[in-house]
């Protein structure tokens, strides 16, 4: 007979490869490079072929520096998004984009030249695109190195050839259809960069401006009581943008509101009666003393005196006056302002404002012209003052929009643009651009929900598009002039020929090429001439970006399904996009948006260098790995405002942890485990195992429900608590006993180890697109079933339905109150050790009783009591049949009674359990009975294996 077994050798201790230690910033590059070696995106995009297709349209951000971590924030959901659609079984391209042109590319090739028109258009151009292209590249190396599959080797820009021939050609779409027009508007402007803004081009910032309260004389005029008003009194206007003043053209009240005339020390002042006291304390006046009540109908007509003009301005009314601030009377100024313009044109007032470029008066008296306007503010101050009409004047701290590239404060500026008509409808159509716009955003599904009602809000209340400005660096307004008459030509089929030019050499094509040669041979004006001149100005970048849908998405890519960006999106691409596809293809380019909040520090303060609290993801990634920060994006709600810091980085590297070990305990116990050959059939495992395949599958199925709903917290949250709970802290723990003792072979052991691989393969699925480094590394581990994917991210998430067993709910409800009674127990156990009773839960014997307060408990315990040892890891188990014998209630569970004892018998030397036929058997004296029948099965096992050898 053979000699007996060493013990230990016939143990299944954990066994493999896959390190316990991840060393993610070491690692991540290597599997990067063997990635893009196998060409990974585009086998995952062939294995997917013929599949639903689901299109993100990446939004362009611009190529001017670092990426920050909002910027790496927003392109990993972009990224969690494409992956579980791609792994939901859905075809899913992903083609990343940058948006080239426009203030802040030019801001900085000015920078490096040393400030503006330092060379000429044409070459000024090729260094912007020069300067472009360096930093698409290193975001691309950048945002791959964050584990982003996509189409970098051709991703779109819209300075390529092909893009800005699109952008162009959408610009001819409108012309055609009649939406564009040139006209004279105040518009946002920048004196500093010389440029009309956008409204998405604006950000508020803090900002102090002279707060003054000014008197304009009353020279006649108006209706009803007010013609008698006396010529000793003077209307009080405020403002906080003196420098307006030389422009003012008019005075608007409030028809409905009540209007006084009150004496003070400083004379008697006409303003609204609801805004008296503040004037008072404005401007110290002591005593108010009403003489007289009006509406302010009443002064429609009158004339007021202009305080250091030599002209009369008339009261206008207008709805848009209020009593929150000021005087109720609104120092109207049409050349300066939306609602002063818009006021204006309904009176017939001059749009006035002559300024340069520079904001620089080009008229005016000798104090302030050939000044800039915010250096005019102080001397237009001065002059009131020396006119008697200053009543009040202090600083005043506000947010004021100012520059997004230059951070410097903006102005209200009427000059000559290009619009696009927000009110007329398009030739041949019935609505508006504006009508069809706001129809469209319902028939978005916004996440979150109060993305509609923002984006209506923000397309109702919108003016016209300014699509022009007054820089180098984009796509040319495609308008030519007659040189003989200086008519527009309005010949489309030949403008579209500028189109074809921009398509072999992009819109470098205008500055290189004369009308003539732009335009198709023998093209003439009505008036005989075919002498043309172009445009100067080019278009509005958020024109560029708001076609990219025209330009990227082909047939059926088109509308995307989502769109995915910051709040602040909603008055940039989103807005863009949505007036640009409505213009041109009558329907909004995407069936959803999902909006993200911003990235902030520790103590909610926005990141910025100069703070010194800014983490870029680079630095993240050579710290603690791609995976890391991809599990801090999936952890937080991503809808609101987030934090980040090193102490959260700290706490993920934990949970981190965690996870990883979970997955390695698998592979561990499934060293020896070949699906194919080794894999029971559901119907074949034990019960416990089918109970824990059930709650695996119920995890897959919520999983895949939040991951369609781009809830990836609950994803990231639901697989961290199952690692570490359920299957850490529970399942794993109590199969260690069954995994390493029973005989390789055994079908208990097998049933486990089937559980186990199903669970671990469910679950490497399911995090695959969030831990997109590890999961490639586990999943090179983890035994294959036939026909697997090569990558995981190739595979697809796993089918709860095949994954169940389906046990019935009387038997899963059995096995919830079973893990309440080991809680329960394991509460004390513990108190049993601390009290030194015992050492290890194996030393232990625990004595159990359920009374009436917890129903049916007492028979569960009887008829699951074999289970029981194994289930609490304890040596024995005895269920009483009454509550004495120091049985004591449970803390945690109502109705259980708890006793813990020394276990009877001697310690088994191979699997450490204790028992009472510890020494029966004569080959293994020092095993009990359990390890007894494994070792004869092992025996056995290797008897036959040599026999068939």
């Amino acid at each position: 007979m053979a000699e007996p077994l060493e013990l230990k050798k016939t143990l299944n201790l954990p066994k493999t490869d896959f390190p316990m230690k991840a060393s993610l910033p070491q690692n991540e590059p290597k599997q990067l490079e063997a990635w893009y070696a196998g060409n990974i995106y585009e086998r995952i995009l062939e294995a997917r072929k013929g599949k639903p297709l689901f299109v993100l349209h990446d939004g362009p951000p611009y190529p001017t520096g670092e990426i920050h971590l909002g910027t790496g924030l927003n392109k990993i959901l972009k990224d969690l998004i494409v992956k579980t659609k791609s792994m939901a079984g859905h075809y899913a391209p992903y083609v990343p984009g940058w948006d080239c042109h426009g203030l802040p590319i030019e801001t900085q090739v000015e920078k490096e030249l040393g400030g503006k028109g330092k060379v000429p258009p044409a070459e000024f151009r090729k260094l912007c695109r020069e300067f472009a292209t360096h930093y698409v590249e290193q975001h691309k190396r950048d945002f791959k190195r964050l584990g982003i599959f996509g189409q970098w080797n051709d991703p779109y820009l819209t300075m390529s050839f092909g893009y800005e021939a699109t952008i162009a050609g959408a610009f001819l779409d409108f012309m055609e259809k009649g939406y564009v027009y040139r006209g004279r508007k105040p518009v946002y402007w920048c004196i500093y960069d010389s440029t009309a803004l956008a409204e998405a081009e604006v950000e508020y910032e803090d900002h102090s401006s002279p707060s003054i309260w000014v008197k304009f004389g009353v020279a006649g005029g108006g209706k009803g009581d007010a013609e008698k008003i006396g010529k000793d009194v003077s209307a009080v206007i405020w403002t906080t943008t003196p420098w307006t003043l030389p422009h003012n053209r008019a005075l608007a009240f409030h028809p409905d509101f009540e209007y006084v005339v009150v004496d003070t020390e400083k004379g008697a002042l006409l303003l609204a009666a609801d805004r008296v006291t503040a004037l008072q304390a404005e401007c110290g006046i002591k005593e108010a003393k009403v003489r007289g009540t009006f509406k302010g109908r009443d002064f429609e007509g009158m004339k007021f005196q202009h305080p250091f003009l030599d002209i009369q301005v008339p009261g206008i009314l207008a709805d848009y006056v209020t009593l929150d601030q000021g005087s109720g009377i609104v120092h109207t100024a049409p050349g300066h302002g939306a609602d002063d313009f818009n006021s204006g044109q309904k009176y017939g007032l001059e749009t006035y404002a002559p300024l340069d470029d520079k904001g620089v008066y080009l008229e005016g008296l000798p104090e302030y012209k050939g000044k800039d306007v915010f250096s005019a503010n102080p001397i237009v101050v001065k002059l009131l003052g020396d006119r008697g009409a200053l009543l009040g004047h202090h600083d005043y701290k506000h947010t004021y929009p100012h520059c997004w590239r230059c951070h410097n404060p903006v102005i209200f500026r009427a000059t000559e643009q290009w619009f696009i008509k927000m009110d007329q409808p398009a030739q041949g159509r019935q609505k508006t651009l504006r009508e069809e716009a706001l129809e469209e955003i319902h028939q978005v599904k916004w996440i979150p929900a109060w993305g509609e009602d923002r984006m209506y809000e923000m397309i109702e209340k919108r003016p016209d598009w300014c699509v022009s400005r007054q820089r180098f660096w984009g796509v040319p307004i495609i308008v030519f002039y007659c040189d003989g008459c200086g008519k527009r030509l309005e010949d489309y089929k030949a403008l579209r020929n500028v189109v074809k030019w921009f398509e072999k050499e992009g819109a470098d094509a205008w500055y290189k090429h004369s009308p003539e040669k732009l335009l198709p041979a023998g093209t003439k004006c009505a008036c005989g001439a075919s002498k043309w001149r172009k445009e100067n100005d080019i278009l509005d970048v958020w024109f560029d970006s708001g076609s990219s849908h025209l330009s990227v998405l082909k047939g059926p890519e088109w509308p995307a399904d989502v769109y995915l960006e910051g709040p602040d999106q909603y008055r940039g691409w989103f807005h863009s996009s949505l007036l640009v596809a409505t213009g041109v293809r009558d329907a909004a380019p995407y069936r959803g948006i999902v909006t993200h909040g911003w990235t902030l520090d520790e103590q909610g303060r926005p990141m910025s260098k100069s703070l010194g609290n800014a983490l870029y993801p680079i630095e993240i990634c050579e710290r603690w790995g791609a995976d890391l920060l991809r599990l801090w994006v999936s952890s937080v709600e991503y809808q609101a405002d987030m934090k980040m810091s090193e102490r959260v980085m700290t706490q993920l590297s934990e949970a981190y942890r965690k996870i990883r070990n979970t997955f390695r305990f698998a592979l561990g116990n499934l060293s020896d485990f070949d699906p194919s050959r080794d894999a029971l059939a559901n119907s074949q495992l034990e019960e416990i195992d089918k109970w824990m395949l059930d709650r695996t599958a119920e995890l897959v199925k919520k999983c895949r429900e939040w991951y369609a709903n781009y809830e990836f917290h609950r994803v990231y949250h639901a697989i961290h608590d199952y690692c570490v709970v359920d299957l850490s802290a529970f399942y794993f723990d109590v199969l260690k006993d069954r995994l390493y003792t029973k005989a390789r072979k055994n079908k208990s052991r097998r049933s486990a180890q089937t559980a186990v691989w199903k669970t671990s393969d469910a679950l490497i699925r399911l995090a695959a697109p969030v831990l997109v480094f590890t999961s490639e590394e586990i999943w090179k581990y983890l035994p294959k079933a036939a026909n697997t994917p090569e990558s995981v991210h190739m595979a697809v998430f796993p089918d709860a339905e095949a994954l169940a067993c389906g046990i019935a709910a009387k038997d899963s409800e059995k096995w919830e109150r079973l893990a309440q009674v080991r809680a329960a127990v394991l509460v004390a156990l513990e108190q049993a050790r601390a009290a030194k009773a015992i050492g290890g839960g194996l030393e232990a014997k625990v004595r159990l009783h359920a009374n009436s307060k917890a129903p049916g408990l007492q028979e569960l315990l009887k008829e699951k009591l074999s289970l029981l040892p194994a289930l609490f890891i304890v040596s024995q188990v005895v269920v009483d049949p009454a509550e004495g014998n120091g049985l004591l209630p449970s803390e945690t569970l109502s109705g259980l009674a708890v006793k813990i004892e020394r276990a009877d018998g001697k310690k088994c030397d191979r699997c450490w359990n204790y028992s009472t036929h510890v020494g029966e058997n004569t080959r293994y004296p020092t095993v009990c009975e359990r390890c007894s029948e494994a070792l004869a099965e092992i025996e056995s096992d290797a008897t036959a294996g040599v026999a068939a050898t």
